[in-house]
């Protein structure tokens, strides 16, 4: 029924061999090279995306501790009042 993806055209000329995906390795060089290469890329990327996060997060506090400490009541505003429950 047709030709599948991969085989539409035809050069000649130019050999081109195939390996079954069930012939391959699926972790070939993983242990040796690709947790080596997660540490590397780690390292490289640490010093460019944390210090954003952590700005964010001491604006975020230094913003939240403003705005609980606005809500707050002054307690020097009170001071002269008396209770109406101790009479």
């Amino acid at each position: 029924m047709g030709k599948h993806f991969g085989e539409l055209a035809t050069i000649r000329g130019i050999i081109a061999y195939k390996i079954s995906p069930h012939e391959q390795k699926p972790f070939a060089g993983a242990f040796s090279y690709g947790i080596p290469n997660c540490f590397r890329r780690f390292r490289e990327c640490v010093f460019v995306v944390v210090p954003p996060f952590v700005v964010g997060y001491l604006v975020y506090k230094a913003a939240e501790e403003a705005h609980y400490l606005s809500k707050r009541k002054n307690p020097r505003d009170f001071m002269f009042e008396e209770d109406p429950e101790a009479k």
